[in-house]
C-alpha cells in the first residue's frame, strides 16, 4: 500500500502541465500553441501569462478613438471597437407606419371636422373650438409616442471589441440592460435567416453562446448578418490563439 501511495505521488509530481509543456511554436502555424491549450481546459491545467507583443501606433489610435466616441464604456487599455452592429431599419417600419396611420386620421378628422357645429344630416356636435385643443393635444402625444419608440428601437447594439463582445438592450425609456461576455468564453457565434422577408432585406438573427449553454446572447433585427458573423468569428479565434487582431481586416 506503501509502495502504491508513493509511486502515485510521484505519478502526479513529475506529471508537466499541459500548457508548460506545450511548444512554443508549430511549423506552418501562426498561434500559440500553450495559450491554445490553456482556453481549451484540460486537465490539471496550470494558467501561464500572455507575451505583451507590443501595440502598434494604429491599435493606441483606436484605442483612443473608441475611448472618445463609447466614453460610458469601460475598456481595458487597448482594447478598441471593431464592429457597433445597430438593428436593421425594417424593425421601425410598425412604429413608424401605426404612428403615421393615427396621426392621420387626427389630422383628417380636424379637416373633415363640421365648421358649424352640425352635420350634413342635421345632427348637434360640438363646436370645432372645442375639439381643436383636445385633438392637438392627442396628435402631440402620439408624436412623441412615436419618436420614443423609434428612439428605443435605435438604442439598441452590439458592440464587438478585440477582447468582448458588449450587448446594450433598451427596452423602455427608463430602462435598459447590458451584458459583457469575454471572446475566451464564446463557444459558437451563428446566425439565422427565417422567411423571405428577412432573405429579401437580408437582416436576421445573430446568436452567441458561452461554454456549457450557460448563457446565451440574442440580437435580432441584425443588417447583413453573415458579414457580421464572420468578422465576430475571426475576432474570437484571433483572441483565442493569441494572435493580435489587424485593425485593417475589419
Amino acid at each position: 500500500m506503501e509502495n502504491d501511495t508513493n509511486n502515485q505521488s510521484g505519478r502526479w509530481k513529475d506529471t508537466k502541465s499541459h500548457v508548460t509543456a506545450a511548444p512554443e511554436s508549430i511549423p506552418g502555424e501562426n498561434f500559440d500553441p500553450r495559450i491554445r491549450v490553456e482556453l481549451a481546459n484540460e486537465p490539471h491545467v496550470v494558467h501561464t501569462t500572455r507575451k505583451d507583443s507590443g501595440h502598434s501606433d494604429e491599435v493606441a489610435r483606436r484605442y483612443e478613438e473608441s475611448k472618445r466616441h463609447y466614453p460610458e464604456l469601460n475598456l481595458s487599455e487597448n482594447e478598441f471597437i471593431i464592429l457597433d452592429i445597430r438593428r436593421h431599419p425594417i424593425g421601425l417600419f410598425i412604429p413608424v407606419a401605426v404612428t403615421g396611420f393615427l396621426l392621420a386620421l387626427l389630422i383628417g378628422l380636424l379637416l373633415y371636422y363640421p365648421a358649424e357645429g352640425t352635420t350634413a344630416l342635421g345632427f348637434n356636435v360640438l363646436p370645432y373650438s372645442i375639439i381643436l385643443l383636445p385633438v392637438l393635444l392627442v396628435m402631440a402625444l402620439v408624436g412623441i409616442g412615436g419618436l420614443v419608440a423609434v428612439w428605443v428601437y435605435l438604442q439598441n447594439h452590439l458592440i464587438l471589441t478585440n477582447e468582448s463582445v458588449i450587448q446594450r438592450i433598451q427596452y423602455s425609456l427608463f430602462s435598459k440592460h447590458e451584458q459583457t461576455v469575454s471572446l475566451g468564453s464564446i463557444e459558437d457565434a451563428s446566425f439565422k435567416q427565417h422567411g423571405i422577408i428577412q432573405m429579401m432585406f437580408n437582416y436576421g438573427l445573430v446568436r452567441l453562446s458561452t461554454e456549457g449553454e450557460e448563457t446565451t446572447y440574442r440580437f435580432r433585427f441584425v443588417a447583413d448578418p453573415s458579414k457580421q458573423i464572420a468578422v465576430i468569428n475571426n475576432a474570437i479565434e484571433s483572441f483565442k490563439n493569441g494572435r493580435p487582431i489587424d485593425p485593417y481586416e475589419t
